[in-house]
């Protein structure tokens, strides 16, 4: 992955580098989905972090909990049932005693669920490039440019360093 990026010191200089960006994305051959920012931090009240803040784990892992609790109904049941005991003219399947799996059973939905998510949602595991700088784990911002077109690249420049980027790099 080709990349042209630069490094902020604050995330003011950075989020003035995004708007540019996105502004001056048509002209210059450059979609939204190219422009990268990499941080060590989140930055609240800043676009370029906000757009990324809106999850659905909670609605997934309540899913989970459902069919795991599914799961557990009809794991006892199933299990219960299969198992022909002379119980004296009591119930097989008994409400009580399979709360327990049951509730275990949720427990280990929601879990998985959650699990898969986080996983999901970081992009991991992840075996391509990705576009990284180690000054980024110094407290720098990093705001980039996957794919750019060549013709491009003098102008992104132009746009970097009039948001006041304190360097600017390319990968190849």
């Amino acid at each position: 992955m080709k990349a042209l990026y630069a490094l902020y010191s604050d995330p003011d200089a950075a989020q003035r580098a995004v708007n540019a960006l996105k502004s001056a994305g048509g002209a210059l051959g450059i979609d939204e989905r190219q422009i990268v920012v990499v941080t060590a931090e989140p930055f609240d009240g800043y676009d370029f972090s906000d757009e990324h803040s809106q999850t659905h784990i909670f609605l997934l892992a309540s899913i989970g909990g459902i069919l795991g609790a599914i799961l557990g109904y009809l794991l006892t049941r199933f299990t219960q049932l299969s198992y022909p005991l002379n119980t004296g003219g009591m119930p097989v399947v008994t409400s009580w005693t399979n709360g327990i799996i049951i509730y275990e059973m949720t427990m280990l939905g929601a879990i998985v669920w959650t699990f898969a998510t986080l996983l999901i949602a970081g992009g991991l595991p992840h075996f391509g490039k990705s576009l990284s700088d180690p000054a980024i784990w110094h407290g720098k911002i990093l705001v980039g440019v996957a794919d750019p077109p060549d013709r491009a690249r003098p102008e992104l420049e132009k746009h970097f360093r009039l948001a006041g980027a304190a360097e600017i790099k390319s990968t190849t």
